[in-house]
This record gives structure tokens, sequence and C-alpha cells, in this order.
């Protein structure tokens, strides 16, 4: 067993700590990256918590990991020492079922495995993310990084990078369709920069009217206060699509009257209370209320290529892993431009 250390939570009621572990071996098909910048998401202080289901303690969250390979199995074939490697929020699945050949791994039906508060395919062994210092995965699991990117700032396209480039080419958002982006956080700054390299018309619809500056320089086209009745008022059946990427309570009904017919309001964000939707709000104008869960392996990295041909990376602010839970107190607060990555040389 190789020996890791990493920060982790003991229980829901816990905050991260110091804590030593172990990984496995690097097997026939692994490569072992050590880690030198690991994302902080939302859905790391959403598990940590046990907001959406219970946890498996002690958790090591984090899956926008990066950094380099330093060893490689017998048969490895897509991967070198020294080359610079990433893992998402996935690090296996079944292989088998038809989500999974068709390379849909975040979809497979017998239960893929999350990097972190997840059980390996053995549906036994706890897996361990990365907010550590070096990782085990499969071949196959592992992502390839252009060396064209910065290294921080590519880690968050693993997990808001790809949530929001998945939607927008699934539904083949693009020139001719006006888009909107509702939350400029994490996720939102980085629908907006694909929006926009998309070819789309790019509105930022958001609570907070002092993050008009940043949706501008960011490339929207317009931006709309949802408190001003007289904005949104403006822009009702104007949207061909929403890419919602909010994780509090919101009223999708009100959002859902400034599609037009056939609009799509897409949900990638993840509140931790139910939606509550009416039927009016729906058929009235044949309007689909849709979701989309990050991407399969492919995908990300077609992702991740596109990033590297177009310049794409996330804004960021790096972090000393001893700060974690200050910045998650800011990242609660919105007070983060827009996402938090930890250099894993301060562990």
């Amino acid at each position: 067993m190789i020996q890791a250390k990493g920060y982790a939570a003991q229980n829901e009621k816990t905050d991260l700590a110091p804590w030593n572990f172990e990984r496995r071996d690097v097997g026939p098909h692994d490569v072992q990256f050590d880690i030198h910048y690991c994302g902080v998401c939302h859905s790391d202080l959403h598990q940590i918590r046990n907001d959406w289901f219970k946890g498996i303690f002690p958790m090591v969250p984090g899956h926008e990991i990066v950094g380099k390979i330093v060893k490689v199995g017998a048969h490895v074939t897509k991967f070198k020492i020294g080359d610079l490697a990433g893992t998402g929020c996935l690090v296996d699945s079944c292989r088998t079922c038809d989500n999974c050949k068709d390379g849909l791994e975040q979809y497979c039906v017998n239960g893929n495995s999350g990097t972190y508060n997840s059980l390996e395919q053995d549906k036994k062994t706890p897996t361990y993310g990365g907010y550590s210092n070096t990782i085990v995965v499969h071949e196959d699991f592992v992502l390839h990084i252009s060396d064209k990117l910065d290294l921080a700032a590519a880690a968050p396209l693993l997990c808001a990078g790809i949530t929001t480039y998945s939607p927008l080419r699934h539904w083949k958002v693009g020139k001719g369709h006006k888009l909107a982006v509702l939350g400029l956080g994490g996720l939102g700054h980085m629908a907006v920069k694909f929006g926009v390299a998309f070819g789309a018309e790019v509105t930022v619809l958001s609570t907070s009217p002092n993050k008009e500056a940043d949706a501008k320089k960011l490339g929207a086209h317009k931006f709309v206060v949802t408190s001003d009745a007289a904005q949104v008022n403006s822009v009702k059946g104007y949207f061909d699509f929403i890419l919602d990427t909010v994780s509090a309570p919101h009223d999708v009904n009100m959002y859902m009257s400034l599609l037009k017919t056939n609009g799509v309001h897409i949900c990638v964000g993840v509140p931790p209370t139910p939606y509550e939707v009416h039927a009016f709000s729906i058929i009235g104008g044949r309007k689909s209320l849709a979701g989309s869960n990050i991407g399969g392996l492919p995908e990300t990295q077609e992702m991740l290529d596109f990033c590297a041909q177009h310049n794409i990376t996330s804004d960021i602010e790096r972090i000393d892993i001893k700060n974690i839970h200050a910045s998650y107190e800011r990242m609660l607060k919105g007070d983060v431009r827009y996402r938090f990555v930890i250099d894993m040389s301060t562990l």
C-alpha cells in the first residue's frame, strides 16, 4: 500500500483536519500522480455536512484534481511518467452497461465510483479525494492536461468546467441561440465562457448587481438583476435556454417564464431542497425542465482539449489548505471570484 496524507472529516460534525491513510498499490492498468492542485467545489461542503445523503467517513473531499504522473502500471498505454494529468468526479464505473459503453460513465446504470465519498467497484472499499498529496486511478479515468493551460486554473475544469460544457454541447447551444446563465459563481462563470465561445448570445441572471462588471468582463452580452421587476419583465419569453447553476433554493417557476416556446431550463446546480414546479410553468409554452450531471470521460477530454485550443480556464484564487474552512465560509457568502483552488504543496 502507498502511504498518503490529506485533510479529512471524521464525521459530519467535525472540521477537516490532517489525516494519514493508504492508497492501493499501482496495478497493471493504474497510474499514480502526485497532486499539485485541487479545486474546491460547493459539493465538497454539501457532502461533508450530509446535506444530500449519508456520507462515508472519514471523508477526504476533492474531485478537481491535477498533477504530474510519478508511476504507471505495466500495461498502461495512455500515459507516461512526467505527464500532466487530472481526475474529475469519477474514478471508475461498471464498464458494461449501455451508458458506460457510450462514454456516459456519469450515468452508469450499475453505479459508478465517485472520486470521494463513494465505493470502488468492489462495493466495499471507500474512495478518497484530492485534498491529499497523491492518488492512484485506473488509466481510463485519468485525463490529459495540456501544458498550454495554467495547471492550477485548469483544476476546476474537471467539475465546474465539464458540468457546464456537457449540457451546452448536448443541447447544441450556439450561434443564433439566446442563453441565460442563472448564477455567476464557480459553475456560472464557466458557463458564460463556454456559451460565448460557442457563439450564443449570453445573458447573466443574478441577484447581485455588483457582478455586472464581472459578467461583461467574462464575455456576457447582457446582465439582468433578478430582484428588479422591470429588468425581469424585459426578458419574459426571451431565452432559448437557461442554464441554472444555483445551489440555493430558488423559484424555478419565475425563471421558466423567461423561456420562449419550446425553451429548456437546464438544472446543474443542486439545492438542498426539492424544486416546487407548477404544471402551468411547463405546459404554457411546451417548455422543458431538464438536468445534466458532469460528463463522461470522452466528453471531459474533449472539453479539456477545447479549453487548450481556446485558452479557457477557471478564474481562481489559490489557497493554503490550512485556510479551507475560512474559504468554505467565503464560498457560502459568494465571496470568491470564482473558484478556490488548494495549492497541495501547503499540505
